[in-house]
């Protein structure tokens, strides 16, 4: 079987494993296997599986180079979507089963309460990488554009982090393991950055050298 085909077979089992979460959380909810406030654990847990997506998106870029499994690229934009999903859920929870669709406490919330304006942002970035996540919309922006658009997940996931560190107050253990491991992952990304354009500059500077002589 062609290595490219192994793959494509691998996806689906990645796509059924993303909705894992959703399944048992729907599971505990039919079962009653949740605590005394349903609608806080529907919440927590929809949470902190947007982080968790967001942090294994992040982290697919770096496995690639240091594994040389190139082909990990194409799990990338689903479980960036995974991500975008459970953080709708997250918010239509707030939204819908907490709020009721008050918007008017909606809005006091968001105004006033730090932790949820982290977490409406973090949402709001999310939504144009959502968008755009297709192959035509890589060509009508451009592969530039686009990936400078798609560095906004950088700033959604420091926001994700933020908006629970702000939430948990007091047992703060989990929110600043994501938060170090956000920092590893972007650190990664900014030393491979930095290796890729060494060469360049070095090969500029002796252009530029040759050019005088």
């Amino acid at each position: 079987m062609p290595k490219l085909n192994r793959w494509w077979i691998l996806k689906p089992a990645v796509f059924e494993a993303s909705l894992v979460p959703l399944a048992w959380l729907l599971w505990d909810t039919y079962a009653g296997n949740l605590s005394p406030n349903p609608l806080e654990d529907v919440r927590d847990r929809t949470g902190i599986w947007t982080l968790r997506f967001l942090m294994i998106t992040l982290s697919i870029t770096p496995l690639r180079r240091i594994t040389r499994w190139m082909a990990l690229i194409r799990f990338r934009r689903m479980l960036g979507l995974f991500a975008f999903f459970y953080a709708f859920l997250h918010l239509i929870t707030y939204v819908w089963l907490d709020q009721f669709f008050d918007f008017d406490a909606i809005f006091d919330d968001v105004t006033k309460r730090p932790f949820i304006i982290a977490g409406v942002t973090s949402f709001v970035l999310l939504i144009p990488l959502a968008i755009t996540s297709t192959k035509k919309w890589i060509g009508r922006l451009g592969g530039k554009r686009w990936q400078l658009l798609h560095r906004l997940i950088y700033l959604g996931a420091a926001a994700g982090v933020l908006h629970y560190f702000w939430r948990v107050k007091l047992d703060i253990r989990a929110p600043v393991a994501y938060g170090v491991l956000l920092a590893i992952l972007l650190g990664i990304r900014l030393v491979g950055r930095l290796h890729i354009s060494r060469p360049q500059v070095a090969r500029v500077e002796a252009e530029k050298s040759v050019g005088r002589l």
